[in-house]
């Protein structure tokens, strides 16, 4: 698993009428973006540090800085 600060964590639930729970990735621990996360969950807006199991996936999005660098545009 691998992620990037503003990527969503989303935790399906394991049994029948568990919620799914997802978050906002706000600090990946590992330059290769490997576990743990520090995520703020968006249900309760507590943040932890979170190390996925196999129930969780990662949401992918394309960030401001990678916009920026693909039109030759610096960020500040």
């Amino acid at each position: 698993m691998h992620a990037s600060v503003g990527d969503r964590l989303v935790v399906k639930g394991r049994q029948v009428g568990q919620v799914v729970r997802d978050g906002e990735i706000l600090a990946v621990r590992h330059a290769d973006g490997t576990p743990p996360y520090l995520v703020r969950w968006e249900d309760t807006g507590h943040e932890s540090l979170v190390y996925p199991g196999p129930d969780a996936t990662v949401q992918h999005f394309v960030h401001e800085a990678n916009e920026a660098n693909e039109a030759g545009v610096s960020s500040p």
